[in-house]
């Protein structure tokens, strides 16, 4: 072969090789400028006419946040505000915005069903019931809940559910099925003998409740509730009689906080108050005959009261309609002037409050009907707000996360017309809801 044709036929292919390795590198660099555009963070602005600072009671006016992949990332004066181009805005200039509310008791997976009929719902179907009432709260303005009590851990099933993003729903912290004694509020109680009915969480014995507290977080739950006394909804049992005994809440305690989950006592009466504070449970349930023996232990262990009021109005307007069995009505028409009393008396001494309903003892999507009461009981509208942002954060273990407009905090943000701290009514009447900087409902228009 021809000298001159081996030059050529090099030259050619080297020039190949060259055009080759330029396109391949001009390929990379625009595939890495495509790489950086879509992994760079998304960012949207929320211009708002005021803010309300939860933790010092301050209105802001005409502030602006700045929200990137889901977190707050600056809140400042909106005339100080600068911005990326081709920012996502959303206008609010005549609401009044505050973090996402948290509702410390519900239970999403029931509905208002008080008698016999109850007992004929499925684990799958109670599953579905949450998938509905997740929605109905998140629409409400509650950004985050946390369940205390639900069969068949369809909770847990319902948290997965949402984090997947397969069905709408708050941020969940589940607790799985309740503990209880035999034939204690948590038991299923409402069936004969020959049924050898059994309540998911019932367990007796120091060995029993270790175990049960293992057993629950085996499969999935946040945190541990307990029925340390007797309860309303519930056949033959007392309110005012402690369950459990303080052996038991201790081993309770000790085995949940040594694997890093809280504890959730339902508690009515004053000395299943007091035992299950110094056992060192997290929060009381509804507190009902608190007294100032269970109001001292508590402030000595920093225990959360979540008390439980407007479920009183409701149940007693529509205990008809409910089909409520005659002996639980007559607890409740005990229970609840006694509670309203005696919460009166522990707001004003002191103890710490969680903001909780138990909503499914009233239709979903009521929560915020929660704070008219709490402020009549004693409370400021802004210590009601508190209870349900910063307190109730602190309590789930989530402080900087939700319940405060913050950087680095989920961008969970909802928005009213007027100022909630001269009528606290207003937040049954949200208007715009944002969860994770993603909007849910928005009344405003953009």
């Amino acid at each position: 072969m021809p000298a001159t044709f081996n030059r050529n036929y090099k030259g050619r292919l080297v020039r190949h090789l060259r055009r080759s390795v330029v396109l391949a590198l001009t390929l990379l660099g625009l595939l890495g400028v495509q790489l950086v555009a879509q992994q760079s963070p998304k960012q949207v602005v929320v211009r708002a006419g005021r803010v309300l600072d939860v933790k010092t009671g301050k209105l802001l006016p005409n502030q602006t946040l700045v929200i990137e992949d889901g977190k707050i990332v600056s809140m400042s004066a909106t005339a100080e505000t600068k911005t990326a181009p081709n920012t996502s805005g959303i206008d609010l200039p005549n609401a009044t915005i505050l973090p996402g509310l948290i509702d410390s008791h519900t239970h999403l997976t029931m509905d208002p069903k008080f008698g016999y009929e109850r007992l004929a719902i499925s684990v799958p179907r109670q599953t579905l019931t949450g998938a509905k009432n997740a929605r109905l709260t998140l629409l409400a303005g509650f950004t985050t809940i946390r369940n205390v009590g639900a069969g068949g851990y369809s909770d847990i099933a319902l948290r997965d559910a949402v984090n997947a993003g397969d069905v709408p729903g708050p941020r969940m912290l589940v607790s799985g099925p309740a503990l209880s004694i035999t034939g204690g509020h948590c038991d299923n109680n409402m069936l004969p003998a020959e049924y050898h009915a059994t309540g998911d969480g019932v367990a007796d014995g120091v060995a029993g409740v270790q175990h049960k507290v293992r057993e629950n977080i085996k499969y999935g739950s946040d945190l541990i509730k307990v029925c340390a006394t007797g309860g309303v909804l519930s056949l033959g049992d007392n309110p005012q009689h402690s369950q459990y005994t303080l052996e038991e809440m201790k081993a309770i305690v000790a085995d949940a906080h040594r694997l890093g989950r809280k504890v959730a006592a339902h508690a009515h009466g004053a000395e299943g108050i007091r035992w299950a504070a110094e056992a060192g449970v997290d929060s009381i349930e509804h507190g009902s005959y608190i007294d100032d023996a269970g109001i001292a232990a508590m402030k000595e262990h920093g225990t959360y009261l979540v008390p439980t009021l407007y479920l009183g109005d409701w149940m007693f307007d529509n205990a008809e309609q409910t089909h409520m069995p005659a002996p639980l009505l007559a607890k409740a028409r005990d229970v609840i002037p006694a509670a309203r009393k005696n919460i009166a008396h522990a707001f004003a001494s002191g103890v710490k409050v969680a903001f909780g309903t138990d909503a499914a003892v009233y239709p979903h999507g009521l929560n915020a009907h929660e704070f008219g009461v709490m402020v009549e009981l004693g409370l400021t509208p802004l210590q009601a707000i508190q209870a349900a942002t910063v307190n109730a954060a602190d309590l789930l273990g989530w402080s900087g996360k939700v319940g405060s407009l913050e950087p680095g905090a989920w961008a969970d943000i909802i928005a009213v017309d007027g100022d909630p701290l001269k009528d606290v009514t207003t937040l049954e009447k949200v208007k715009f809801v944002m969860k994770g900087g993603e909007v849910v409902r928005n009344e405003y228009g953009k």
